[in-house]
């Protein structure tokens, strides 16, 4: 049986050091692997246990990254194991095939966006003009896409990001907050219709999906199975589904678990 993984990166697969949630004492924290340097710096990591299991289930499934990086950020990406066929970037605005954005797809998702929801430069100006110097730090434009905010999350008024979402959910988009990063996003340009388009084209007869954030939840529901680590959005609010799986692990070694059920559900299709 053809079986296609689709999963997050950041705080799912990946992770930063910040995020790495190494509770344990040092001499019994496991060996990582830096997956990802920026800026001749080292970036993101996975444990050298959770390499050795994605090798694996490149082998035995069509493995797809799917990400809301841009494609520029997704290529600092250096995972282990075969080179994935297919990505989906930009939260499913561009799908990959060798490494090439298909333009007929991102042709398809323009048309979706300028039908449904409110234009970017709208949510653009409206976040410009409402975000506070005090805890903003960078503003963002994503692949002509999609708009985030880098903020210093301990200033942020709770309130404030709430606020956004209710008007952006008036105009067609969604909010996710995520570590540093408050994200606006046009509700049609979703994860899961881009996996849905992946297993049409790979004649997949199950789909998997993992993610923790608010804008993986569409991807976790359309998947066949899906899983969700302890941390992250979904965590945070107790989300989940008829065929989610809510891991207690926190952390990188959630990543590694997710793996590990990932290899279990090919193993048991096959």
């Amino acid at each position: 049986m053809a079986v296609l993984v689709a999963s997050d990166l950041d705080r799912t697969l990946i992770y930063s050091s910040g995020a790495l949630a190494l509770t344990m004492p040092d001499a019994r924290a496991p060996r990582l692997l830096c997956v990802e340097v920026h800026e001749a710096r080292p970036l993101s990591y996975m444990t050298e246990t959770a390499a050795q299991l994605l090798t694996e289930l490149g082998d035995a499934a069509v493995f797809v990254p799917t990400t809301t990086r841009t494609r520029k950020q997704y290529e600092r990406i250096n995972l282990p194991g075969p080179a994935p066929r297919y990505a989906i970037c930009a939260n499913g605005g561009h799908l990959l095939v060798d490494g090439v954005s298909d333009a007929d797809w991102h042709g398809r998702v323009l048309a979706r966006l300028a039908d449904e929801c409110a234009p970017l430069e709208e949510v653009r100006a409206y976040l410009t003009e409402h975000a506070d110097p005090l805890w903003l730090r960078k503003h963002r434009v994503a692949e002509d896409l999609f708009a985030y905010l880098v903020v210093e999350r301990e200033l942020l008024p709770e309130e404030w990001v709430k606020s956004l979402a209710v008007w952006a959910e008036n105009r067609g988009w969604t909010v996710s907050l995520q570590g540093r990063k408050i994200y606006a996003v046009p509700k049609p340009l979703t994860k899961s219709a881009a996996m849905r388009e992946v297993a049409r084209r790979t004649g997949a007869e199950l789909t998997l999906a993992a993610g923790d954030s608010l804008l993986d939840a569409d991807l976790l529901l359309a998947a066949d199975r899906g899983w969700r680590p302890g941390h992250g959005e979904l965590a945070d609010v107790g989300w989940t589904g008829p065929a989610i799986g809510a891991l207690p692990e926190r952390g990188v070694l959630a990543g590694e678990r997710m793996l590990r059920e990932f290899l279990e559900a090919v193993r048991t299709a096959g």
